[in-house]
């Protein structure tokens, strides 16, 4: 079992940045495959990031297009912790951000992932 804890949400103006992280507790962290999802109000859920170990060689970082060149997600084994960098920030980016957890890295369906966080709300204003 993993337990996910995230924060690091807010308020924030168009063209600011927010940092998520999410520390996990239960299971060994180096090996998990974490990822982040967020679900607007009346949409389903989707996927943002993730951040797998490819291999055994090196993570991979896997990011959704509407996100790409504007969010970074990174770990630190140390802390137990995934955090997702969020630059440029839009209206269309508000959402609930989830941070999830899976054994091995699946694919990027919120059923790819077995363990979630309770979710981080954020929110953009025009």
């Amino acid at each position: 079992q993993v337990a996910l804890v995230e924060s690091g949400g807010g308020l924030v103006q168009a063209g600011g940045s927010l940092r998520l992280s999410c520390t996990a507790s239960g299971r060994p962290f180096r090996s998990l495959a974490m990822g982040w999802f967020r679900q607007a109000q009346g949409k389903e859920r989707e996927f943002v990031s993730s951040h797998t170990w490819n291999s055994g060689i090196r993570y991979y970082a896997d990011y959704a297009d509407f996100v790409k060149g504007r969010f970074t997600i990174s770990r630190d084994n140390t802390k137990n912790t995934v955090y997702l960098q969020m630059n440029s920030l839009k209206p269309e980016d508000t959402a609930v951000y989830y941070c999830a957890a899976a054994s091995a890295a699946r694919g990027r369906r919120p059923s790819d992932f077995d363990y979630w966080g309770q979710g981080t709300e954020v929110t953009v204003s025009a």
